[in-house]
């Protein structure tokens, strides 16, 4: 039974669908610009529009497949579940609650540190540093009243 989770998700506006419609908007609206200025004689407009296009598509791109990152950390009686997905990559630890400690971040660059039996697991990478150090205090206090 799960006593306590928590999800660590980016700060993302838009999902990949909304991001593909509004992407597609773009397409839209500027390939009618180009045309029209390729039908008055400026075709260069549509050699840029393009480019433009295909940059803009790319960088959509590299969002939406970061867009669903997340850190789950779940505190069950007999386990602490760690769960960082990123780019549909899962990667899943099961730590000790009993023998786990929790490294608070020191530097602003720091992570929160988990480790236990020999396993290290660093969360928190969408977190601010002060958001990072009141996780750490809270995990601390979550596995302590478990223990």
């Amino acid at each position: 039974m799960v006593t306590r989770e928590w999800v660590l998700s980016r700060n993302c506006s838009l999902s990949p669908r909304q991001l593909a419609s509004a992407y597609a908007v773009l397409c839209g609206m500027s390939l009618i610009v180009a045309t029209i200025f390729t039908l008055s004689g400026a075709w260069l407009i549509l050699v840029f529009a393009i480019l433009e296009l295909s940059a803009v598509g790319l960088a959509f791109l590299l969002y939406a497949r970061h867009a669903t990152d997340r850190e789950y950390i779940a505190l069950a009686d007999d386990c602490l579940l760690v769960e960082l997905i990123q780019v549909e990559q899962v990667e899943q630890f099961r730590l000790n609650p009993r023998w786990t400690r929790v490294e608070s971040p020191v530097k602003r660059s720091d992570l929160v540190g988990l480790e236990a039996n020999g396993t290290r697991v660093e969360v928190g990478r969408f977190l601010t540093e002060w958001k990072r150090r009141e996780f750490a205090r809270e995990l601390k206090r979550a596995l302590a009243s478990a223990s």
